[in-house]
């Protein structure tokens, strides 16, 4: 598996879908310039550790948007299923479709969690990328259950 990228890295470009209501192309590269960008990868859409950590992201997304920060969530569910859990659970930030595995492998977060017949999944981690695409700031979960300190990624975000 490939290292996960860290501080101070040149933040690996990917390509995949965004779904945000709609479903486009997503380059990272294209995302970079105008703030902070805030990757938060997760297993899986409708799991209860997951609909938790979009759901504590959306209630500070208004911080996160204040500071010039764009948030996405990435997973590897189909932009379609996407759509339906943004729409369930009110996101109003895209989630960016990995179903080739792109990111989650250049940010080496492939995981099994074979309780839940999840195979090759996203590791729940966080990275925030500045406008140059250096990572500013990496978390990786130690238990995929586990969820970020979302104050200090508010933090990181306004210190950028």
């Amino acid at each position: 598996m490939t290292q996960s990228p860290t501080i101070g890295d040149e933040a690996p470009n990917f390509r995949a879908t965004l779904a945000d209501g709609d479903v486009s192309a997503f380059e990272l590269d294209d995302a970079l310039g105008e703030g902070p960008v805030v990757l938060a990868f997760f297993p899986g859409a409708f799991t209860p550790p997951c609909t938790s950590e979009m759901g504590a992201l959306q209630d500070h997304l208004d911080e996160f948007r204040d500071a010039g920060a764009t948030v996405y969530g990435v997973s590897a569910d189909s932009p379609l299923s996407q759509n339906v859990f943004r729409e369930r659970e009110g996101l109003e930030f895209g989630l960016i479709s990995d179903m080739g595995r792109s990111a989650i492998d250049k940010y080496g977060l492939e995981i099994d969690i074979d309780d839940l017949g999840l195979i090759g999944v996203a590791n729940r981690a966080v990275f925030i990328v500045d406008d140059d695409g250096t990572v500013a700031y990496d978390w990786i979960a130690d238990d995929p259950t586990n969820e970020p300190d979302y104050e200090e990624l508010l933090s990181e975000v306004r210190g950028l």
